[in-house]
């Protein structure tokens, strides 16, 4: 029977054992996935999504769940179906790899650090399918140049620590597909990439599904990549599954509530065209009154000029400097108060040095950064303290910046307290006030860090970078690790304490939509420089440099009219920013091609 689905999960019910009791991951969840087609399991973390994947796989037991109802039917190579919720481990361990492919979020995880390449991708083959070791051999370097990565023959013998992060996540998908799976279960597999790798490897899985005729399950929190991908969608939201429906049904016609809180949440590329300047999103059941744009002024609040930072390498017998890791180039922008500046670009582009160089969290070797009228390069340290007052930074990962022995209102207190500006009453009456700014309940005060969601923790983030007042605020990634609905309420809120309060951000992320929707000028970085600066519309709607123009071609749109297809991507991997200590850099030149608007004529390497 070729009509047959490949896996159906039906009434599936798992548990984790704790301490006050079982807990319930996924509760009565049903759904097929079919020959050839990819299902996309959407939902917010804690919804159930991954669970699900990890219950078909029976490697959910290992975790400390158990499937206590429901059933696993899974149509084997050798025809019949079995139930794989009965099955025992060792005949799990035929199907886990050979008929039933996984690729993990975190590549360095799924890679085995002490083995190369070689060694385990020609693992499973030599297992599953009784390769000799030259024929497997062949085989794996076939399978990588499958998954496109260039000089396989040497890859082989190299560690993972020697790949970058998109090359990992390339050799898991080889490793996924190397015995030809009838199912590929893909968890969140793009979510630690950089937009152009994502591009590229959602175009590979979807290539060699249609090759292969292999059925994906793939589990994503991100809607755009949902639109780019699926052929049909499963919503879920705390262990159930709220919605199914086929991709255009739910982005066209959601019904269920969640799904179009979901969909309402999604900052959509374009979605800001033609408005002179940045306003917060329309959140569905939420009343937010009524929405005004945010000009700010044309005031300069920040000047940076020719700031450059670099980080030695060091090497030899003596631990000398043998090179240096140029980060940040020649990087020069003005920043006007009550405005958002966005430095975008790809990990490694040198954006969140950028923003700790201003801040003197790294120290730059060159450059001039005048804050209103003070010059930061040539304060000692008790100045810098002082001017530190004006601005403050929110990291990306709000657990890291957190005391996890400290209560909540002391965190939001300490500034205050370092810097001595109030009393004990004024100081508790203002840390209230900072909790109600950021719209968490001021019963709050009194818990722990581990006691909070990840977006709860990064509003604690916000008002401690408030409690001093700053006129600048550098946010760092600030978004990026939370749900949907989480960033836009996230993002919503600093936007209205910038049109209150005036406050200057520099928004550094990854993220193109994100971007478009809160700034009022971006800069785009690579390779340590800023390649193309100018206002909001003009860098998004009239991108000039090569390398702006791959990145926005690159972005996926949450639309399942607009797909991406793989002959629209060829970027140009992007060359090391070590040189040796000989090496002088040209300065940054650039061409104004619009009022405002700049382009890098020196040779960026792009």
């Amino acid at each position: 029977m070729l009509d047959q689905p490949i896996a159906q999960i039906k009434e599936l019910r798992v548990e984790f054992q704790t301490k006050d009791g079982p807990v319930v991951g996924v509760e009565n969840v049903s759904f097929d996935v079919n020959p050839g087609e990819t299902v996309c399991i959407v939902g917010e973390s804690g919804s159930g999504k991954s669970v699900s994947s990890l219950s078909l796989m029976r490697l959910v037991e290992f975790g400390g769940g158990e499937i206590a109802g429901g059933r696993l039917i899974f149509d084997r190579r050798s025809g019949g179906n079995m139930d794989l919720a009965d099955a025992d481990q060792d005949l799990m361990k035929q199907i886990r790899g050979n008929e039933i492919g996984m690729i993990f979020q975190e590549p360095m995880t799924a890679l085995n650090p002490v083995f190369t390449v070689g060694r385990q991708l020609t693992e499973g083959l030599r297992v599953h399918k009784g390769l000799s070791k030259a024929a497997a051999e062949a085989r794996a370097i076939e399978l990588l140049r499958e998954v496109r990565i260039p000089e396989p023959e040497r890859r082989m013998s190299q560690f993972p620590h020697e790949l970058s992060g998109g090359m990992r996540q390339r050799v898991v998908i080889a490793m996924a597909m190397a015995c030809e799976p009838r199912l590929l279960i893909a968890d969140e597999p793009t979510t630690a990439l950089d937009v152009t790798i994502q591009a590229e490897i959602l175009a590979l899985m979807d290539r060699l599904k249609r090759e292969t005729g292999t059925a994906v399950m793939f589990i994503t929190h991100d809607m755009a990549v949902v639109a780019q991908m699926a052929d049909r969608v499963v919503v879920m939201f705390r262990g159930n599954k709220v919605e199914e429906g086929s991709v255009t049904e739910i982005f066209e016609n959601p019904t269920h509530d969640y799904t179009k809180a979901l969909l309402a949440a999604v900052p959509k590329l374009g979605e800001m065209r033609g408005k002179a300047y940045p306003e917060p999103m329309k959140l569905l059941g939420v009343d937010q009154g009524e929405l005004l744009p945010i000009p700010g002024t044309e005031a300069p609040l920040l000047k940076v000029k020719g700031l450059t930072t670099r980080f030695p390498v060091k090497g030899g017998f003596f631990r000398r400097t043998i090179a240096n890791v140029h980060a940040v180039e020649d990087v020069s922008f003005t920043l006007n108060k009550g405005q958002t500046l966005s430095l975008v670009g790809e990990s490694g582009c040198g954006k969140s040095s950028a923003g700790r160089s201003i801040l003197r969290l790294v120290e730059p070797i060159a450059g001039e950064i005048d804050l209103d009228g003070v010059d930061i390069m040539k304060l000692d340290q008790s100045g810098l303290r002082d001017a530190r007052l004006d601005m403050q930074m929110i990291f990306q990962d709000p657990f890291a910046s957190l005391n996890p022995k400290m209560k909540l209102e002391e965190q939001v207190a300490e500034p205050m307290r370092n810097y001595g500006l109030t009393t004990g009453s004024e100081r508790s009456d203002r840390v209230a006030h900072l909790f109600d700014r950021v719209e968490l309940p001021r019963s709050f005060m009194r818990r722990y860090p581990h006691e909070l969601s990840g977006g709860q923790r990064q509003r604690i983030a916000i008002a401690r970078a408030l409690a001093l007042n700053p006129k600048l605020i550098i946010a760092d990634e600030a978004v990026s690790a939370l749900d949907v609905s989480v960033q836009a309420q996230v993002l919503n809120l600093m936007m209205e304490l910038q049109a209150e309060l005036g406050l200057s951000f520099l928004f550094i992320s990854h993220d193109m939509a994100v971007v478009e929707r809160v700034s009022h000028h971006v800069g785009v970085m690579y390779l340590g420089r800023i390649v193309e600066m100018g206002p909001r519309a003009r860098v998004f709607e009239n991108p000039q440099h090569p390398y702006t123009q791959a990145l926005m071609k690159a972005v996926p749109i949450a639309d399942p009219h607009r797909r991406k297809s793989e002959k629209d991507l060829n970027f140009k991997p992007i060359p090391s920013p070590i040189h040796g200590l000989d090496y002088d850099p040209a300065p940054s030149e650039y061409n104004e091609v619009e009022p405002g608007h700049y382009v890098l004529t020196t040779d960026s390497g792009y």
